[in-house]
């Protein structure tokens, strides 16, 4: 599970993230100033820094600045209401590894920060994902329901490790498209509808409990 540090100074940006996060399985720390920060990186180990630039005391991009001279391999997403290109040079150059501006969607802050992570350090040690009695080894990419070895295709296999590093979150179509496919915006197809059909075949089939769940109006979401 990873961990993130949120250093945010509004606390209703603070609230709205860290419930955002914690629906999606994060474990989330805080920090309303950039000294805090810096003494929590010191002393824990986060794969992720949320980081407000504009921030009391050390603002965001001086914290991204120190973090980089003590040579810290934590990725860093800025989040900032300074949006002219000037800024995210200045961002980019200081450390950071992605830059958000604010007002931003809560679907975009979890693509960005799920961007980062896959590309990030030790993002090649994945762990065997379970839900149930439904297994999936990312690097063998072998796939088992119980005793029973499941054969998928890639596209089939991407989805449900999409899904099953989100157990019990509801996860809408625009979601899925954006990182099973790759789309940032809806072809208004029914690719999803239809690989979710797929999945339903093969992982629950005659199953006396189903894993795949549709929330209508809203996604879909695989738990026990």
């Amino acid at each position: 599970m990873s961990k993130i540090l949120l250093v945010e100074d509004d606390d209703r940006i603070v609230g709205f993230i860290k419930r955002g996060l914690e629906a999606e399985g994060y474990l989330v720390d805080l920090a309303n100033n950039g000294e805090d920060a810096l003494a929590m990186v010191r002393e824990a180990s986060y794969s992720l820094i949320v980081l407000d630039r504009l921030l009391p005391g050390i603002d965001g991009l001086d914290v991204c600045r120190m973090l980089q001279r003590e040579r810290r391999k934590n990725l860093v997403l800025m989040l900032t209401a300074k949006d002219s290109l000037q800024d995210k040079v200045e961002g980019l150059k200081g450390g950071a590894d992605d830059y958000l501006t604010k007002p931003f969607a809560f679907d975009e802050l979890i693509a960005r920060i799920e961007a980062l992570l896959r590309r990030g350090p030790g993002a090649a040690s994945d762990p065997l994902l379970k839900v149930g009695d439904l297994t999936l080894d990312p690097v063998a990419k072998k796939v088992r329901r119980g005793e029973r070895e499941i054969s998928l295709t890639a596209k089939e296999f991407r989805l449900l490790n999409y899904m099953m590093l989100h157990p019990g979150a509801v996860i809408s179509r625009t979601r899925l498209l954006n990182n099973v496919w790759d789309l940032s915006f809806d072809p208004e197809t029914k690719v999803v509808d239809v690989y979710i059909r797929y999945l339903r075949r093969k992982i629950d089939g005659a199953e006396e409990h189903p894993l795949i769940k549709t929330v209508r109006g809203f996604g879909y979401v695989i738990s026990a």
